[in-house]
């Protein structure tokens, strides 16, 4: 190794133990943690090693729930904000007077903290003795019967919880994509024009895969961020999220090792195993889509 070389491993030394000491080492740990059965934390014991701890969170129907809430989480929200999103983008872009006020505008959400917007969702969703919310109100406008979003049933905090995730992600999304398209030569559209090209092709052909790489990050990130999601659905039902049937499975694993069933950590460290493998699992997917569809 020459000396450059030996130069650039010491520049990479100091990541390269943060890495080390607080992502590789816990991942590590946990693990192995989910294979001792009965581990005690207190006293550092447990009485056996194996697979009872996968078998009992994968026949736990608290996880099972969560499971479910994250993947309809996952599902809807991902592909809806960053279609909006792009939506949304391209339309400032076009914008040349304003637009910097547009985009400051749409990106206040993201600097709000989340417990406060969550709030703001709950005044406006929720159904309470004194008033039915700013929502069911336009609801009864519109000849429709109020409903509960927040204590009522399992459809309505599902579609609250998938807005409230569009709401707070999209800021963002919006940000990277208005960067994106702003990068792309006007060249090519000069071109397509002397062509006669129309609108929508340019769009299709041009606009797109020029700015592949960016949504390719937005949606890898946002499958990430999507499973780990835990905070919204706190900030909207509180934190007795298994009695809301609204947990997800970061959220399991909390209250696995915080919670009132709280005190588990070898079952807590399965179901983050778990979800390791499945974000891991759609993250190699999605790089394999990529090959085909993203233009570097």
């Amino acid at each position: 190794m020459d000396k450059r070389g030996k130069k650039g491993w010491l520049y990479l030394l100091p990541a390269g133990l943060f890495l080390a000491c607080f992502m590789v080492y816990p991942l590590i740990d946990v693990f192995i943690y989910s294979f001792e059965e009965g581990y005690n934390f207190a006293s550092q014991t447990f009485f056996g090693v194996g697979w009872y701890n996968y078998s009992y969170v994968l026949h736990d129907p608290y996880f099972l729930q969560a499971v479910k809430n994250t993947f309809i989480l996952v599902i809807f929200t991902v592909p809806i904000s960053t279609g909006l999103s792009l939506l949304i983008s391209a339309g400032l872009n076009s914008i040349r007077k304003l637009r910097d006020l547009f985009q400051t505008i749409y990106f206040l959400p993201y600097v709000t903290n989340t417990l406060a917007v969550g709030l703001v969702f709950m005044i406006l969703f929720q159904k309470t003795p004194y008033s039915d919310g700013l929502v069911n109100m336009l609801l009864n406008w519109l000849g429709m019967s109020s409903v509960d979003f927040i204590d009522g049933p399992y459809w309505a905090k599902m579609f609250v919880l998938c807005f409230y995730t569009v709401w707070v992600v999209m800021p963002f999304k919006i940000l990277i994509l208005t960067g994106a398209l702003a990068s792309v030569d006007e060249t090519y559209y000069n071109a397509a024009r002397v062509d006669g090209t129309p609108g929508w092709r340019m769009f299709t052909r041009i606009t797109l895969p020029m700015i592949s790489p960016s949504l390719f990050y937005l949606i890898i990130t946002g499958f990430i961020g999507a499973f780990k999601s835990y905070s919204d659905a706190v900030a909207l039902f509180g934190t007795d999220l298994n009695a809301a049937e609204m947990n997800t499975i970061v959220g399991y694993v909390y209250d696995m090792l915080y919670g009132n069933s709280g005190g588990y950590p070898s079952y807590a460290s399965a179901a983050a195993i778990l979800l390791f493998a499945i974000v891991l699992t759609i993250t190699c997917i999605n790089l394999l889509v990529s090959r085909k569809h993203v233009y570097y």
